[in-house]
C-alpha cells in the first residue's frame, strides 16, 4: 500500500505509511486508555508481568546481548570493515565531535544521570555476587556490575541495528526503515504484511522505550526541584513537567536535525562536562581516578563471568530487576537509537562506526560513572555515609542529596551555598536537555518509521509523536511509577529481541552476497 501523502501549497504537510501509523496509534492510544481506567489493576499487572518476563527470559536476554555483541567485534575485524556507509566516495556529514555528542545524548541520556549515583549504592547493598554488604568486595562488585548494564553490550545492541539500517539504507538504497534490513530474508515481502508487522513493533519497541526515559526523567527533574525550591514530588507535578519539556523539544523538532538535535545536543554535551569536572574537582579526585582504573580492571578481568551469569546456582531473583531489565531497555530503545545513528552515520567506514559507536561512548559512559559512582561510594564508605540510605529512601532524589553532601566528604570545611545550589541547577538543566534531546530523537525515529523510511518526514508528524511520547511517560508512571517503566522496557524488549537475532542472518547475508571473495 502506498503512502498517504498530503500536500499544501507545495509542501508535505502529511507523509504517512497508513497500516504502521493507524495500527501503532490505535495500538498505544488503547494502553493509554485502558491505564486510567484500570489503574488499580494495571499496576499489580505490571509487576507480574515483569517478574514472569524476567523469570521465564532472562537467559534469553542474556545469550542474545553476548551473541549480538560478539557479531558486532567479528564485523570490525573481517573482511568487511573497509566497507563505507554510502558508497566509496560518501563523505560523513557531521564532524566526529559532532558525532559522538549525538550518539552519547540519543544513546544514554537521562537514564545516565539517574542510575550513575543510585546504581552503585543499591549494589553495595545488596551484592548481586555473594560478597558481604557494605564490604569492599561489594564496593568492587557494585562498580564492576554498574560498568557492565552501561558498558560494550548496550552499545553492541544499538551499533547492530544502526550499522543494519545504514547499509541497507545508504549502501542498497532501502528506504530508513526497519524493514528494509530484512530484505535478504523476506525479499519483496519487506513491503506487505511482514514489513508492516516489524515497522509496527519496532514503533511501539521505541516509543515505550523513549516513554520510559522520560518517566524518569520526569521523576528526577521534580526531585530537583523539589531540594532546590520544594516543590512537591507527586505525579501531577511530573505529569506537568513531561508537558512543559514536551512543549520545549517541539522548538527544536521544528528547528530540524542540523540546527535542533545537533545544537541542543553539542549545549548537552558541555552543561555535562562542566557538571562531571565539577564532581570531579570538588570529589575526591584521586580516589575517582584510581577508581576509574581499577574499575575498568575489574569489568574486563570478569568480563565474561559477568556477560553469561544467569543466577542459576543461588536460585536468586536479583537480575530480574536488574540486567534483565538493562538488556531490555536497551533493545527496546535499539530501533530509536540505532535509527538516529544510521541517519547520522553515512560515510564512515564499518570498522570506524563499530570502534565509534561501540568503544567512545563506552569509556565516556565509564568515565561518568566512576566519577560519580566513585564520588557517591568514597562518601559512603569514608565520607560520613548516609548515600545509601538515601537512595533507599528517595531513588530520584539521591543525584542532589550527593551533590550536597560531596564537599563535606571530600574535606572542604568551608564551601559556598552558591555554588552547591548552581551544582543543583546545572544537574536540573543536564537532565532537562537530556529530555529534550531524547524526545526530539525519538519522535523524529518513530516518524520515520511510520512514514515509510523517509529521512526528513513532515515537522507535523513528529510534534505529534513527541506528544504521544509525554502522554505514554505520564500514563506509566500513573499506572504504576518506577515497576511499570521497568515492565514496558521488557515487555516490549523481548518480541524485539528475536527481530535483533534475525537481523544478525540477515546483516550477514546482505554483506556477503554484495562483496563476495
Amino acid at each position: 500500500m502506498k503512502n498517504w501523502v498530503y500536500k499544501k501549497n507545495n509542501k508535505v504537510l502529511l507523509d504517512i505509511n497508513p497500516w504502521v501509523f493507524v495500527v501503532s496509534v490505535l495500538l498505544i492510544l488503547g494502553f493509554v486508555v485502558a491505564s486510567f481506567i484500570f489503574l488499580k489493576e494495571l499496576s499489580s499487572t505490571f509487576s507480574e508481568t515483569q517478574a514472569w518476563i524476567a523469570n521465564q527470559a532472562g537467559w534469553f536476554f542474556v545469550l542474545a546481548t553476548n551473541l549480538i555483541l560478539g557479531f558486532i567485534v567479528y564485523l570490525a575485524f573481517s573482511r568487511f570493515g573497509d566497507i563505507r556507509l554510502g558508497g566509496r566516495d560518501a563523505k560523513p556529514d557531521f564532524t566526529r565531535v559532532g558525532w559522538f555528542a549525538m550518539l552519547f545524548s540519543a544513546g544514554m541520556g537521562i537514564g545516565l544521570l539517574f542510575y550513575s549515583v543510585a546504581e552503585p549504592m543499591y549494589h553495595l547493598l545488596s551484592p548481586p555476587h555473594g560478597a558481604k554488604a557494605g564490604s569492599v568486595a561489594a564496593a568492587e562488585d557494585a562498580m564492576k556490575t554498574t560498568f557492565l548494564h552501561w558498558g560494550l553490550h548496550a552499545w553492541a545492541i544499538y551499533a547492530l541495528v544502526g550499522l543494519a539500517l545504514a547499509y541497507f539504507a545508504f549502501n542498497r538504497n532501502q528506504p530508513l526503515s526497519i524493514r528494509s534490513v530484512f530484505y535478504p530474508l523476506l525479499g519483496e515481502r519487506i513491503y506487505g504484511g511482514w514489513g508492516h508487522a516489524i515497522d509496527i513493533l519496532a514503533t511501539i519497541a521505541t516509543l515505550f522505550g523513549v516513554a520510559t526515559s522520560l518517566g524518569l526523567g520526569a521523576s528526577q527533574v521534580n526531585a530537583g526541584l523539589s531540594h532546590l525550591f520544594g516543590v512537591p514530588e507527586t505525579h501531577f507535578v511530573q505529569i506537568l513537567l513531561i508537558t512543559g519539556i514536551t512543549a520545549i523539544a517541539t522548538v527544536s523538532v521544528v528547528a530540524g536535525l542540523d540546527k535542533g538535535i545537533k545544537r541542543l545536543s553539542e549545549f548537552n554535551m558541555l552543561a555535562a562536562v562542566a557538571l562531571l569536572l565539577f564532581v570531579l574537582l570538588v570529589g575526591p579526585t584521586l580516589f575517582i581516578l584510581n577508581g576509574f582504573v581499577e574499575n575498568i580492571g575489574l569489568y574486563l578481568n570478569d568480563f565474561f563471568y559477568l556477560s553469561f551469569w544467569t543466577e542459576t546456582y543461588n536460585g536468586g531473583h536479583w537480575q530480574n530487576g536488574w540486567t534483565v531489565f538493562y538488556w531490555g531497555w536497551w533493545i527496546a530503545w535499539s530501533p530509536f537509537v540505532g535509527m538516529f545513528i544510521a541517519r547520522i552515520s553515512r560515510g564512515r567506514t564499518i570498522r570506524e562506526f563499530v570502534a565509534g559507536v561501540l568503544l567512545v561512548p563506552t569509556l565516556m559512559t565509564f568515565v561518568w560513572l566512576s566519577v560519580f559512582g566513585d564520588s557517591a561510594m568514597y562518601i559512603e564508605l569514608f565520607g560520613g555515609g548516609g548515600m545509601a540510605e538515601a537512595v533507599s529512601q528517595n531513588v530520584p532524589r539521591s543525584l542532589f542529596f550527593f551533590l550536597e553532601k560531596l564537599p563535606a566528604a571530600a574535606g572542604y570545611t568551608v564551601f559556598p551555598a552558591w555554588l552547591l545550589t548552581a551544582s543543583s541547577l546545572l544537574a536540573t538543566l543536564v537532565i532537562i536537555t537530556f529530555f529534550v534531546t531524547s524526545s526530539d530523537s525519538g519522535s523524529l525515529v518513530i516518524d520515520m518509521i511510520t512514514s515509510g523510511g523517509n529521512p526528513n518526514p513532515p515537522v507535523a508528524q513528529r510534534i505529534f509523536w513527541a506528544v504521544i511520547e509525554g502522554v505514554v511517560a505520564a500514563a506509566l508512571l500513573i499506572g504504576g511509577g518506577l515497576s511499570a517503566l521497568q515492565t514496558a522496557a521488557i515487555a516490549t524488549g523481548l518480541p524485539f529481541t528475536l527481530l535483533l537475532l534475525l537481523m544478525i542472518f540477515s546483516l550477514y547475508r546482505g554483506l556477503s552476497s554484495d562483496h563476495k571473495i
